[in-house]
């Protein structure tokens, strides 16, 4: 392999630029994306193999796990000397939750809009609520006030919840405006399209070196998902003209899909359990952007 292992290595080189290197964060990525798709557990002597064409030594790796089950995102198993690591119970759910959004299709919208009114509560649970809904997706309108078209599902005991249905476009579009500044998100957007472009036009051609397809599908995921869980997600319709996001989540697919198959073979040939080699994939990993995995 001549040329793919190169645009790997780029973005390594980049990845390693961030400053403070957050390990931690990586190692997160590498479990929802890969590892618990076969099983969710690996051996710590397997993590640190993994994770060494990324520059992380073994120091950080442990330092990372060890922070990482302090904060309850993993727990350890342990058999002599050696040691396992798996997803918690609530960091199971937490990836759940994030696997609808990053790798799954957007919902049509009915034109339907939830607004939230928060109750009274003491500011450290009102700035609680507030982030939650940030997280969900919803804007801000005004202190305490906040809206997300459909989200009709959402559960907040104490606030006012309202289904409504705006006049025309141009108040979705004065509401929007009001709720949510996608100028910063845009920006990030089109920083990822400019970084993993080069690797999607090369793997067009080239086929893909197990070791090199593993550094990509885990940096495209690790960049891609730090954008779109900031993204509210909002309905096309409501969207600027050439939003990036757009451009962006193609691009993903499409190169996810085709640096799939070569990572899970540096997957197999890398990682184990303690217990022996890692499970076979689970069937739902292959629906990951199934709509573009052909393109």
């Amino acid at each position: 392999m001549q040329n793919f292992a190169p645009i790997a290595a780029h973005l390594v080189e980049r990845f390693r630029r961030q400053r403070p290197l957050r390990a931690g964060s990586l190692i997160v990525t590498m479990f929802g994306d890969s590892i618990m798709p076969r099983g969710g557990a690996i051996a710590l002597g397997s993590l640190i193999r993994l994770a060494a064409p990324f520059g992380l030594n073994e120091r950080l790796v442990r330092t990372a796990t060890a922070r990482l089950a302090e904060e309850a995102w993993l727990e350890a198993r342990r058999v002599g000397k050696q040691s396992e690591y798996r997803l918690t119970a609530g960091g199971r759910e937490r990836f759940l939750e994030a696997t609808e959004r990053i790798y799954g299709e957007p919902a049509p919208w009915s034109g339907r809009w939830t607004l939230i009114v928060l109750p009274s509560v003491p500011a450290a649970k009102r700035h609680r609520l507030r982030k939650d809904l940030i997280w969900q997706g919803f804007g801000e309108l005004s202190s305490g006030i906040f809206a997300h078209p459909e989200a009709a599902a959402v559960r907040m005991p104490g606030a006012l919840i309202f289904e409504a249905t705006l006049e025309d476009h141009t108040a979705s579009a004065r509401l929007v405006d009001r709720g949510w500044d996608l100028a910063e998100l845009a920006q990030g957007y089109r920083r990822f399209t400019r970084r993993f472009e080069r690797a999607a036009a090369a793997v067009r051609t080239l086929a893909a070196d197990p070791k090199a397809a593993f550094v990509v599908r885990t940096l495209l995921i690790h960049e891609y998902r730090r954008l779109h869980l900031r993204d509210p997600l909002l309905p096309t319709q409501l969207l600027p003209e050439d939003w990036p996001g757009l451009r962006a989540a193609n691009l993903c697919r499409v190169l996810y899909g085709r640096v799939f198959a070569a990572s899970e073979s540096h997957l197999s040939d890398t990682a184990a359990q303690l217990d022996g080699a890692l499970p076979p994939p689970d069937p739902s990993v292959l629906q990951r952007f199934q709509s573009n995995r052909s393109a």
